[in-house]
């Protein structure tokens, strides 16, 4: 490592508005465009070059518009109803299908419904033909020399159409500006390898490459490079050597091995290191013998964004096109926003249609949680200089789905099941239209969620201390006056979740304390949660007993993973998922699992349907396959 010594750790990153940093970096962007010539039946997406025009006419000739007789139509004028006009093949007309050429001397079309045939030589017509009726004139559709396309036109499928009907085979497009991708860092491993411990898959570089694919780039991603000076730096000038833009991926914050920007400095210029956003902070924008280098974090989400905010605009600079916009939607909180002032926040949300109204709700915030990116709907964008929005307000979203798609979802709100995953497959499975949107935010948030009309149905499992009883006593103390429906969805067993073996032998919740187990806790309000709390009081326990009990999860499955990857760890959970992480699991009790949902969505038809698919046999087939499940295909709904 010494050689690596004259690296300082660069603790300080600029706080560069995002559309400051992005202008500065649009200014300094030459992009060398260049021509090439493609097929125009492969030309779709591809950008113009130049205008295009029509080599020929279309139609190129006088073509007939329906079927029937070509005619003289001076040689019809005298036909009526009371004066019939016969007319003789090949002398007065000629039979045309629709598109046949019109031979000259005739310039009229009469549809073959109103021709009377009275031989294979004669016909008769009742009604006159005025001239140049039923026939489309040459270049109707393209006159030959027209000006199909102007430069910078992004070629659409129907665009083919008219390229190749005018005779333009061949077009020349702007080339794709190429884009190389450097991966950098000594803990990623390709993909194709199974993952190992302190070592990570690689996956941002096919993510990038796909979103540059998307937006009209031609993107190459180059070998992992290691967290060393040298190699960073070889890579840098080689790829600034044949590229129109660089990626470099992590390596950009201020650690004590993101060289990226110490790096560019010395072999080029960096115009910006941190932007006043969040996520995404740590980005490098400069240049290295003329060619634009961005680097971005690790982190997929702060990366992802990263590359829309500054690699994105880039490419369509090159390409002479608008940057694209998302459609927006106007959306009522269903929960508080908070932020900080000074930055940026890009907040990923779920989006329900509920009582009217669309309903969003704030995914993970953290940088590093890829799938609050794959499971948003859209993205709320809270300004530098607000400090954040009340459960309630309405704000503006952009949109990652179609709106439509958004309003036919079922909003699910609650405790967390494995088995509400694989409801969502079977409702996209039988309608492709429907889908369920989840968040998973314990029993007790499902509840209110339900109470202020933000969510179709809420998950609960919540055991009440003095009855004993599952789910409605909490019901009837916290949502009086509603008209609600509880659907008695499943019994599961409820346990110990260990890792396999069981080092310290836990059964009980006396084991788990004086063993000094590390315990993974669920999030306040989670029915787990309150069972835990339940047993600990029940043993003469406090929580401050509980070595970790402020460590929340919010998942079974975030509780199993947890466990497994720590010998003195302990978790409450579900078994379907300890057998997911293969697991110890030692059952403490059975639970009730309820959906709880207002009465008008059950007699709703989306209710009744979604009630439909509980009930089939292939989807009590799917749950008796997990496990530790007990459907209640003959449990009567609760009207309350």
């Amino acid at each position: 490592m010494a050689k690596h010594n004259n690296y300082k750790r660069k603790i300080y990153l600029q706080n560069t508005p995002r559309e400051q940093a992005k202008k500065e970096l649009l200014d300094k962007y030459e992009p060398d465009r260049l021509t090439e010539y493609v097929k125009s039946a492969d030309s779709l997406g591809r950008v113009t070059a130049e205008p295009i025009f029509a080599r020929f006419s279309m139609p190129h000739f006088h073509a007939a518009a329906m079927d029937g007789i070509a005619v003289k139509a001076e040689a019809t004028f005298s036909a009526h109803e009371s004066n019939p006009v016969q007319l003789n093949r090949s002398e007065d007309f000629v039979f045309v299908d629709t598109g046949n050429p019109v031979p000259s001397p005739y310039n009229a079309v009469i549809m073959i419904e109103n021709v009377e045939e009275i031989d294979e030589e004669t016909v008769e017509i009742i009604e006159p033909a005025a001239p140049w009726q039923h026939i489309r004139p040459i270049g109707e559709d393209i006159v030959q020399e027209e000006m199909l396309f102007p430069q910078g036109h992004a070629v659409r499928p129907a665009d083919i159409g008219a390229l190749l009907a005018s005779g333009a085979i061949e077009i020349p497009v702007i080339k794709k500006p190429l884009v190389t991708i450097i991966p950098t860092g000594n803990e990623l491993v390709q993909p194709e390898l199974a993952p190992v411990p302190e070592k990570l898959i690689e996956f941002n570089g096919t993510v990038f490459a796909n979103f540059i694919r998307e937006w009209g780039g031609e993107p190459l991603i180059e070998k992992i490079v290691k967290d060393d000076p040298s190699l960073i730096r070889t890579a840098l000038l080689t790829a600034v050597a044949s590229s129109d833009i660089v990626v470099i991926n992590a390596g950009s914050s201020a650690g004590s091995r993101d060289y990226t920007v110490h790096i560019i400095g010395e072999l080029g210029t960096v115009y910006t290191h941190g932007v006043a956003t969040r996520p995404g902070k740590p980005v490098i924008l400069g240049e290295i013998n003329g060619t634009i280098v961005v680097g971005v974090p690790g982190y997929p989400v702060s990366a992802y964004l990263a590359l829309e905010w500054f690699v994105r605009p880039l490419i369509c600079k090159h390409l002479h096109i608008h940057e694209p916009e998302r459609p927006k939607l106007l959306v009522t909180l269903g929960r508080r926003i908070v932020s900080t002032m000074g930055a940026e926040d890009f907040i990923r949300m779920n989006i329900g249609y509920v009582n009217g109204k669309y309903i969003a709700n704030p995914l993970t915030r953290a940088a590093g949680v890829t799938m609050s990116f794959v499971r948003a709907d859209g993205i709320l964008v809270v300004p530098p200089n607000q400090l954040g929005y009340e459960q309630g307000e309405s704000v503006e979203v952009e949109l990652f789905k179609p709106v439509s798609e958004i309003a036919g979802a079922i909003v699910f709100n609650g405790s967390h099941d494995l088995t509400i995953d694989l409801l969502s497959a079977a409702v996209k499975k039988h309608n492709p239209h429907m889908k369920i949107v989840s968040s998973h935010v314990g029993s007790m948030a499902g509840l209110i969620a339900i109470k202020k009309g933000e969510a179709h149905i809420a998950g609960t499992h919540l055991l009440d201390p003095e009855t004993k009883q599952y789910n409605l006593p909490y019901i009837k103390r916290f949502l009086p006056g509603h008209e609600l429906v509880l659907y008695p969805f499943l019994k599961r067993k409820q346990g110990w979740l260990l890792p396999p073996g069981n080092p310290l032998s836990i059964q009980t919740i006396n084991d788990i304390i004086e063993k000094k187990a590390d315990y993974v806790n669920r999030q306040n309000g989670a029915g787990t949660r309150v069972l835990f709390d339940l047993l600990l009081n029940d043993a003469g326990f406090s929580p401050e007993q509980v070595n970790g009990y402020d460590r929340e999860m919010f998942s079974h499955l975030s509780v199993a993973a947890e466990v497994k990857n720590n010998l003195n760890a302990a978790g409450l959970g579900i078994y379907p998922a300890a057998k997911a992480m293969g697991l110890d699991f030692v059952p403490l009790s059975d639970e009730s699992y309820d959906l709880l949902m207002t009465r008008e969505f059950f007699e709703s038809e989306q209710g009744r349907w979604l009630i439909s698919i509980i009930k089939s046999k292939e989807f009590e087939e799917q749950v008796n396959r997990i496990g530790g499940y007990s459907l209640q295909v003959d449990a009567k709904p609760i009207i309350i």
